[in-house]
């Protein structure tokens, strides 16, 4: 997929999932790296991660943009654009859009080291190494112990 089925792509989940036309950009940028898209607020432009799409596919490319034009619809009617605004989280659900993008690299395999909490069994990843009599969970303050 290139910059232009980008840009079709996205103008047409903006007519059939919004009713309104996308009026501005929507093109791919490699420099992204912990994020899925972003909407510019100063140019009205969308940008995308590729290796969303390279990795996890179509489908979930979709679904990021069509959260970036939720920003993008709301902004541009004055209303609440953030993430943290009623009408945004308002029109991501009507949308089907994903509130939160699927990680691109595997970030567990840079741990090193894994405890298991005795009393409730959750799960800690580390780089460190911790000391378990020293720790505890941070949830029930059972005893922790290591996994691997």
């Amino acid at each position: 997929m290139n910059n232009h089925d980008l840009q079709k792509l996205a103008e047409d989940i903006s007519i059939s999932f919004f009713g309104k036309p996308f009026l501005h950009q929507c093109t791919f940028n490699r420099r992204l790296r912990t994020t899925g898209g972003r909407y510019m607020l100063n140019s009205h432009h969308i940008e995308m991660n590729p290796k969303h799409y390279q990795i996890h596919g179509r489908k979930e490319l979709i679904s990021i943009i069509k959260h970036e034009l939720c920003h993008y619809h709301l902004h541009i009617e004055g209303k609440g654009y953030q993430h943290r605004d009623a009408d945004f989280k308002k029109l991501l659900a009507e949308t089907g859009g994903a509130r939160h993008c699927r990680p691109v690299d595997e970030k567990e395999k840079r741990y090193k080291h894994k405890y298991r909490c005795s009393r409730c069994g959750s799960l800690f990843h580390r780089v460190r190494r911790i000391d378990t009599a020293k720790y505890v969970c941070g949830g029930c303050k059972g005893k922790l112990k290591k996994v691997s």
